[in-house]
């Protein structure tokens, strides 16, 4: 099954990458970061949750890159990264801004949206990206960017891998997203996309509304519970 792990290196001053990566993955990945910046000069690892495929290599970044810090929320930071980096920058809450040299990354908490209580995201304001971690999430062999519908290959993924939480907030969070002028949905597990982000954004949330919806009016879903006894 081809899947992408999407890694991005937004320009700053500070040479901020988003998702750390799987380990098995650093030797390429930082030998590809090193054509594009010096790794040694960058400052920030972003993660969006605590998950092997976004922070399993932070620590090989924090070694070859002495300045930098990982850089997360207050959940993840107090669950488990205090344990598992080797160096913290300060915890982040919702609205908080790292000013990363010209460039503005806002943290947005957004609890087991799709999954994970400390899942959060990164809006660069200046470049207008959102760095959409697991959102989108889709199989198959994909552009590095595009136009085209990423809701119903997304929906897809979600049929298959079951993978995001049941939360009632997980409606009305990514529709906030969709109000904040997106340029870019930067996927983790996809294309980027530039097409129409506010009504992508939208479909998504009314997807996630519908195993809530069916839940709370006893309805069938195509959302099934097994292995409960």
């Amino acid at each position: 099954m081809d899947f992408s792990f999407n890694r991005y290196l937004i320009s700053g001053d500070e040479r901020p990458l988003s998702h750390a990566g799987l380990r098995c993955l650093f030797s390429s990945v930082s030998e590809a970061v090193s054509r594009v910046v010096s790794i040694d000069a960058m400052r920030w690892i972003s993660l969006g949750q605590v998950e092997a495929d976004d922070c399993r290599s932070m620590n090989d970044w924090l070694a070859v890159a002495p300045q930098s810090f990982a850089a997360h929320g207050m959940t993840g930071r107090m669950v488990s990264l205090t344990d598992l980096a080797d160096r913290l920058a300060g915890p982040l809450t919702i609205g908080d801004v790292l000013d990363i040299g010209g460039y503005r990354r806002n943290w947005l908490d957004a609890p087991h949206v799709p999954h994970g209580w400390e899942a959060g995201l990164f809006y660069d304001e200046t470049t207008r990206t959102l760095l959409c971690g697991n959102l989108f999430t889709q199989t198959g062999a994909r552009p590095a960017t595009t136009t085209e519908d990423i809701v119903s290959p997304a929906i897809a993924g979600e049929d298959q891998f079951r993978a995001s939480s049941l939360a009632p907030v997980g409606g009305a969070t990514i529709r906030r997203l969709a109000e904040l002028g997106i340029g870019t949905l930067a996927l983790m597990h996809g294309p980027a996309y530039a097409g129409d982000r506010r009504g992508a954004l939208l479909d998504l949330a009314d997807d996630f509304h519908k195993p809530v919806a069916a839940a709370v009016n006893n309805s069938p879903s195509r959302f099934k519970v097994t292995g409960l006894h």
